[in-house]
């Protein structure tokens, strides 16, 4: 008998259709891991989530996966938030409620307040990149000196790797060779994605601007990455361009305008708790289903 799923595609860090980041979503209790990855692949968005109801209710709500149209990956901010706003949207998650999902990056206490949907992400341990800098830069295929040398590249431990750049203009012009960068990632394996940012914003009330490559996991560009938009507000306090020195740091960030997408990240960081947020809005923009 045909499996029939009810599944939604789902703009995230946007309130407008066709801006942000979309991803799939369904919640669905019948579902193999090999199912849940042909329909990624279906639906060959950067992810597809996939909700079930959790059986240890003290612990989380649901449980909460994500895959890339080829593997399942670890973390997944605008798949998260597109999650939450499934959630609402089926009246399963109301204003000022909160949820908890259990993932492969452990618990993620989340939930929607003040018309944002809002996550709580992991704090990663970071370090300077010793490896063979120009070979990176010159698979980004952008003018070099443009590249900002007095700022390190930073590393963190889930092996995204941080490149700042000196303007918008610059940034909004880089063609990398998609190959060449997934070439290195895979004989190397000194990172596995590059988030390439500047401190020249589109909007006043903007702090930076960033572009997000990994081919490595089947994705040349992501337009708006929430798992990298969070810990950029800790490179930044790394890198002295933020100073740590507040109760509340609080912070939009910008991506996906140069594929059109144009996608705004709310990043808040509480040095006193040591917890980092990322939050947002999101519309939905596709409902159907999978009958299979």
């Amino acid at each position: 008998m045909a499996k029939t799923i009810k599944i939604f595609q789902i703009d995230a860090f946007t309130d407008k259709a066709f801006r942000g980041n979309p991803a799939g979503v369904t919640l669905e209790e019948n579902l193999s891991k090999e199912e849940m990855q042909l329909i990624a692949k279906e639906m060959n968005l950067a992810e597809t989530a996939f909700l079930t109801k959790s059986n240890e209710p003290d612990k989380a709500d649901y449980n909460l996966r994500w895959f890339t149209p080829t593997v399942e990956v670890e973390l997944c901010g605008h798949a998260t938030i597109a999650s939450l706003h499934f959630l609402n949207e089926n009246n399963l998650l109301k204003e000022g409620e909160e949820v908890r999902f259990n993932t492969l990056s452990g618990i993620l206490r989340c939930g929607f307040k003040d018309g944002r949907y809002f996550m709580k992400i992991p704090l990663y341990s970071m370090k300077e990149f010793t490896g063979d800098k120009e070979e990176i830069l010159n698979a980004l295929s952008g003018d070099i000196s443009e590249f900002d040398d007095k700022t390190p590249f930073i590393l963190l431990e889930n092996k995204y790797l941080y490149i700042k750049i000196k303007s918008l203009k610059t940034l909004s012009f880089l063609k990398p060779d998609f190959k060449t960068l997934y070439d290195l990632t895979a004989t190397k394996n000194e990172f596995s994605c590059i988030a390439v940012y500047t401190l020249e914003t589109a909007d006043k009330e903007s702090f930076a601007h960033s572009r997000f490559f990994a081919p490595f996991y089947g994705i040349n560009e992501d337009p708006v990455t929430g798992s990298m938009n969070g810990p950029l507000l800790q490179v930044l306090i790394h890198n002295g361009f933020i100073k740590n020195d507040k109760e509340k740091l609080s912070y939009t960030f910008e991506q996906g305008d140069v594929l059109g997408r144009n996608g705004r990240v709310g990043v808040t960081f509480y040095p006193d708790k040591n917890e980092l947020y990322i939050s947002g809005k999101a519309v939905t923009v596709l409902k159907g289903e999978f009958i299979f």
